[in-house]
């Protein structure tokens, strides 16, 4: 009789914590953890999962939901985004985040659009991610603003008259920035010299070779980590004197320690300042601390890259449109995507009739050669450097 009444007060609690379990709402993680942008791709994660770390739930329509992240790595490369954005589709994701790069990002479109799941791009700054549909959002600002914003430092504030850029072949974020820039900086009235790079290359000595030979005075390079850090190394041991620019995928520790090391002036434009918001530098920064995986995928030290405030910012946004949504169904949460307004880390965030993220400015940042710290330059709005 003891045995039984045990028993039937322990199937009570089971069926009591069964009852109050919360339902499962899925988040998919759309990112390279591996291949090229693999590092970039990892600290634009670990935003995401710095805010899952903070807020694990989310009420829609009155109900709470614990959240799931479900990942998928595009492995930096269109031919295997397809798979992955099918794969958060079959495991049920109510929205995406997503991804690093542009190229993997238009490459996933087509699937998400088929399976109805909406998706935020994070760091994918090509304006064809949201071209011509309805289901792409992105919380950073366009490449043909970020081009306009390096291109008129480059030549008003550098004094740079000849710019050459380098772009790796078939890369539709670097062949577009590179385009925009271009544009900016001939209008201006300096001359550009573009060339591409072959996937795979790491040897970059005669491209910077050919920069000198055509007297450059800035060298536009805004490549994946993998190459730009190698393209630094190769600066500095060929004891280049121009600057090297590049755009948002250039801001990481990585790329800072490269440029100290090789003593090469490095300027990116970016979307965060580290110190812009302390609360967030804080607590980031601790809980780097207290996970050594997130440590080690941050490149293994604490600084904060920009392309993780994005992350992180673009996660709260995915939980202001379930909570603005009648349903965890992918198409309520497109439609309530259309409304959100959330104060991030980064600035005020909603979305114009595209898609894209309403911003008129950009950080410019460059690399302490003493500390290999990030050094603030020029916050450039719309209307120009303030």
């Amino acid at each position: 009789m003891r045995k039984f009444c045990a028993f039937a007060v322990a199937f009570c609690m089971m069926a009591s914590t069964a009852l109050a379990a919360n339902k499962v709402v899925r988040i998919g993680i759309f990112q390279p953890a591996s291949g090229d942008s693999g590092a970039g791709g990892k600290q634009e994660t670990l935003g995401s999962q710095f805010g899952f770390h903070e807020t694990p739930t989310v009420v829609i329509n009155g109900e709470t939901y614990d959240v799931e992240l479900v990942y998928a790595d595009n492995g930096s490369s269109p031919d295997k985004a397809p798979s992955a954005a099918q794969k958060l589709v079959s495991a049920g994701v109510s929205v995406v985040l997503g991804s690093y790069g542009s190229a993997v990002s238009i490459a996933g479109s087509r699937y998400f659009a088929d399976g109805g799941v909406p998706a935020i791009g994070i760091g994918c700054t090509n304006p064809q991610v949201t071209a011509g549909n309805t289901h792409y959002f992105r919380v950073c600002f366009l490449d043909p603003f970020q081009g306009t914003v390096l291109a008129d430092y480059a030549y008003n504030e550098l004094g740079a008259r000849t710019a050459y850029c380098l772009g790796e072949l078939g890369n539709d974020y670097d062949v577009g920035l590179c385009h925009y820039f271009k544009m900016t900086f001939e209008k201006l009235g300096g001359k550009v010299i573009t060339d591409t790079f072959p996937t795979g290359n790491s040897d970059f000595t005669s491209y910077l070779t050919n920069a000198k030979m055509y007297g450059a005075d800035v060298f536009f390079c805004p490549t994946s980590l993998a190459y730009s850090t190698q393209i630094l190394a190769q600066a500095g041991a060929q004891g280049a004197t121009f600057p090297i620019l590049g755009g948002d995928t250039l801001d990481s520790n990585k790329t800072a320690e490269a440029a100290k090391d090789a003593k090469v002036k490095l300027v990116v434009s970016t979307f965060y300042q580290e110190g812009g918001s302390p609360k967030f530098d804080e607590g980031f920064k601790q809980w780097l601390h207290d996970d050594s995986e997130a440590m080690t995928n941050n490149g293994g030290n604490d600084m904060i890259a920009a392309i993780s405030v994005m992350g992180y910012d673009a996660y709260y946004v995915a939980l202001e449109a379930l909570k603005a949504s009648a349903s965890p169904d992918p198409r309520d949460v497109n439609k309530a995507l259309w409304g959100v307004k959330y104060k991030g880390v980064s600035g005020m965030i909603s979305f114009d009739k595209n898609g894209d993220a309403i911003r008129d400015s950009a950080f410019l940042k460059t690399v302490n050669p003493e500390t290999g710290q990030w050094d603030f330059l020029a916050e450039h709005h719309v209307g120009g450097v303030k």
